[in-house]
């Protein structure tokens, strides 16, 4: 980008004209259009995927698509597939994509000639069936299209002269993410050559945000973010204002969507939550009243489509730049859930009219929707957390209610509980729903995507709690055996730990055996800095889902339940089921720190190796244990001779939607190393940093934190807590010798 073009967007940005009052908040009383949702297209050589396209879209109810056509595309599939499109009542947004090595010879008379031959042929061919034209791709991502300003202007120039002379509807410039100086910049020089396009096209992604309604924390850093409110619903409006001041009167987003690997960094289940997003991404699109359409992108792709082509393979070109070929055969495709939420989303939302958002504050968000035959609630909460929805409705609103899942499908059982995964609340046109005033106090932290498994709630006069079951039967029954006044307590037989918590075995109750933990002591600091914190007991429960929705194997939770309105923070009971282990890696790495160079049939390379990817991973998906001692940590052998890790005394733990700070990693790592000598230390972090062959040399500065917990443990070992109660009963044993 060059000086010149970046000063165009300083007058308009300098003004406040970009400035939205109240603009991270939706506006009441549009109607979303019944062409609302479109996807992107194309074929492969078979025209059996053009059949199989087709049968996909007419199942979806879809009415817009997005075609790219590029130079050769007239003779080949594509135009096959555009056909037969056009033979339909689907409409069509043609989207002409210039070749990269085409845009490198834009400047020279004969790449303009090229360009200007395709686009003229195009037209003529298509221009007068199809609902627009578009032009520009990334524009502003010069690795993918290849354009830089000058580039992009001379193509556009030439463009805009055969669409426009022949009154065909031209869309552009197609600017990716969310980067409005670009808009500004873009639009400033067309509007000057008089030559704005008749819709503004952004894609206006959210999938670096993570969760569509967050405010954007790569804007100046989280604290700013918060500050000045740049969700998802402040970009549609800044870029709707920015479309109308420069006299343009439709906003269009071409592709936008969630890549799985970007999920799968921080989550597992990235199929599912790549269905969360969708819908929670076009409600608050649709609620912001400033998009005329938006395209998820690919229909059938391996890495970001609506169903897997079944390949595992990408190809070198991002396909928001160029969505060009279908790979896989048909026979192999398979639909993900999120066809289905886009599939709902359509049959329920679009067309209808937005009557405003009735909550949008902790984390809770609830979109109101009607039309002739509906009133409908699209409800969910942000990521890991849970709401029971009598915390929102009234138990007759919920009783005449009919309760869709994200995917269409009708909730025999009323759910419980409000979760990431939408839900659509559906009720007669004519009835008026009020909520309850929220209250964010029942607020649960759950893992929702667990097959076969829900979470129920309890409340008595004494206890709270929660647990997990495969049907309203089953926790009942599980309610009644675990609840505190039931549940078997601790025995020397079953007694597994007794120090600040007890931690012993249940036999007999349930179909497995399950471990439970009672906390015991609390040092009157901890009681003191404690007193607003969730109890031990739904700390261990909230890491232990959090922990299960990053894929970080941990002791699976069954229940827990805390006593009501107790001071002491002693009466709470977290209950999970028992872990098969061998060994834990205090026991390997102190038998190898003893000058052992195998454990238990274990090389010690291949325990520095497995366990080093284990914590990395970890970090990776945003883990931070804070009380990783080798203890904490259990290890099975399996069969084939790989090392499983799990994770236990998990209460400690924070956790991010960002990988862990080297900081955080350090003192992760420091503590796991304690026992460990530096030989086995420097083997273990290469491991880790996944530089083996550096010959495990630790930089000097990650050696900082080792040295400074090595020296706070030896403290505590010999002037700490348990030490002068060592000191003491031995002075109390030779005073009772003497005597």
């Amino acid at each position: 980008m060059n000086i010149k073009f970046i000063l165009a967007a300083v007058p308009y940005t300098l003004s406040g004209r970009i400035q939205v009052a109240g603009g991270h908040l939706p506006v009441a009383g549009h109607t979303v259009p019944a062409d609302f949702v479109g996807v992107g297209v194309t074929t492969a050589d078979s025209p059996l995927v053009d059949d199989y396209v087709l049968e996909r879209l007419a199942e979806l109810g879809i009415r817009q698509v997005r075609v790219d056509f590029t130079y050769g595309d007239m003779a080949g599939p594509v135009a096959r597939l555009l056909d037969r499109l056009l033979a339909t009542d689907i409409q069509v947004l043609l989207h002409l994509v210039q070749p990269f090595e085409e845009v490198k010879r834009i400047a020279s008379p004969e790449g303009q000639a090229a360009w200007r031959e395709f686009v003229s042929a195009t037209v003529a061919c298509y221009g007068e069936k199809v609902w627009a034209i578009e032009v520009g791709s990334t524009i502003n991502r010069r690795r993918w299209s290849g354009y830089d300003t000058e580039s992009f202007f001379t193509s556009w120039g030439i463009a805009y002269d055969e669409i426009k002379s022949r009154n065909i509807r031209l869309v552009g410039p197609n600017i990716t993410d969310f980067e409005p100086l670009w808009n500004i910049a873009v639009l400033t020089r067309l509007k000057q050559d008089g030559k704005l396009p008749d819709i503004h096209t952004n894609n206006l992604f959210s999938e670096r945000v993570v969760e569509p309604e967050r405010f954007d924390h790569r804007l100046l850093g989280s604290w700013i973010g918060q500050l000045v409110k740049v969700n998802l619903v402040k970009k549609c409006r800044i870029l709707k204002k920015i479309t109308s001041d420069f006299g343009i009167d439709e906003l269009v987003s071409p592709a936008a969507f969630w890549t799985l690997p970007r999920i799968k960094r921080v989550l597992v289940n990235s199929e599912q939550k790549m269905a969360d997003y969708l819908t929670r991404y076009m409600v608050l699109c649709a609620a912001s009243g400033s998009m005329r359409q938006i395209y998820w992108g690919p229909m059938l792709c391996n890495r970001e489509g609506l169903i897997d082509d079944d390949t595992g393979t990408y190809p070198l070109l991002e396909r928001v730049t160029h969505y060009h070929r279908v790979f896989g055969d048909e026979a192999s495709y398979r639909i993900r859930p999120a066809f289905r939420a886009m599939k709902t989303f359509i049959a329920k939302i679009s067309g209808s009219r937005y009557e405003g958002a009735l909550a949008t504050t902790g984390g809770l968000q609830i979109h109101v929707f009607r039309d002739d035959r509906y009133l409908v609630h699209v409800v969910w909460i942000e990521n890991g957390k849970a709401l029971p929805l009598h915390a929102c409705y009234r138990e007759g609103d919920i009783d005449a209610s009919e309760i869709l899942d994200r995917e269409g499908d009708h909730l025999t059982g009323k759910p419980q509980l409000i979760s990431e995964a939408p839900l659509f609340l559906t009720w007669p046109a004519t009835v008026d729903v009020q909520l309850v005033e929220p209250d964010f106090k029942q607020t649960e932290h759950i893992y929702r995507h667990i097959p076969g498994q829900e979470y129920y709630v309890y409340n008595d006069d004494q206890w709270h709690g929660m647990l997990m079951a495969g049907s309203p039967v089953e926790a009942e029954g599980r309610f009644r055996s675990l609840h505190p006044d039931h549940l078997p307590g601790a025995t020397q037989e079953t007694l597994l730990r007794r120090a600040r918590n007890a931690v012993w075995t249940v036999e007999d109750v349930l179909a497995t055996a399950v471990v439970a933990k009672k906390s015991l002591k609390i040092h009157p600091h901890k009681r003191f800095f404690d007193r607003q914190k969730p109890s031990k007991a739904r700390r261990s429960w909230i890491a232990a889902a959090e922990l299960l929705r990053r894929g970080i194997p941990t002791a699976m939770p069954v229940a827990y339940f805390e006593k009501v309105g107790d001071r002491s923070l002693l009466e709470n009971y977290f209950i999970c089921d028992r872990v098969d282990t061998d060994f834990t890696a205090r026991e390997i790495l102190s038998a190898f720190r003893d000058g052992a160079t195998r454990f238990q049939d274990i090389p010690a390379e291949q325990a520095y190796r497995e366990l080093g990817r284990f914590l990395f991973e970890m970090h990776c998906r945003g883990v931070y244990f804070r009380d990783l001692s080798g203890g904490n940590i259990l290890i099975k052998k399996s069969p084939t001779g790989e090392l499983q890790f799990t994770l236990i005394d998990i209460n400690r733990a924070r956790f991010f939607n960002r990988g862990a700070t080297m900081m955080e990693r350090l003192s992760d790592l420091s503590r796991v190393c304690n026992k460990l000598h530096w030989a086995g230390r420097e083997e273990l972090i290469g491991q880790y940093l996944q530089r083996p062959e550096s010959g495990g040399a630790i930089p000097w500065h990650y050696r900082i934190p080792f040295y400074l917990y090595d020296f706070k443990a030896a403290f505590k070992r010999r002037f700490g807590r348990k030490a002068i109660k060592r000191l003491l009963n031995r002075a109390a044993g030779s005073d009772g010798s003497s005597k």
